[in-house]
């Protein structure tokens, strides 16, 4: 027997609720994985303003890391540099925006 005061509609819609919030906790998890499966810091994206990017797009210079789309410089001692988990360049900026400031850059191994 169902709960009393419950009916079969009002449980269908909490289960259809329930469903949904569990899946929007879900999708937001995975979009704040790396491609290759590691977690970005909370710090570094909100969940949300961190993406991989090509060698290409981040450039060494002799003053430190240069973003390209920005065309802002992080010093190599920047606490916003950070070593990369999977080799390749990872680009967090405010909202995630193209042209947002920079909040982590993750960089693979300098090689020597």
């Amino acid at each position: 027997m169902i709960y009393s005061g419950f009916s079969k509609r009002r449980l269908a819609c909490c289960g259809v609720f329930l469903l949904g919030l569990l899946t929007s906790f879900w999708t937001v998890a995975v979009a704040h994985e790396a491609q290759s499966g590691w977690r970005y810091p909370y710090a570094c994206c909100s969940d949300q303003d961190c993406q991989q990017v090509s060698d290409a797009a981040i450039e060494e210079g002799p003053e430190g890391y240069v973003v390209k789309v920005t065309g802002e410089v992080l010093p190599y001692t920047d606490k916003r540099v950070r070593n990369s988990p999977d080799g390749v360049f990872h680009w967090c900026s405010v909202a995630g925006k193209k042209d947002g400031r920079t909040i982590c850059l993750f960089v693979p191994p300098r090689s020597f």
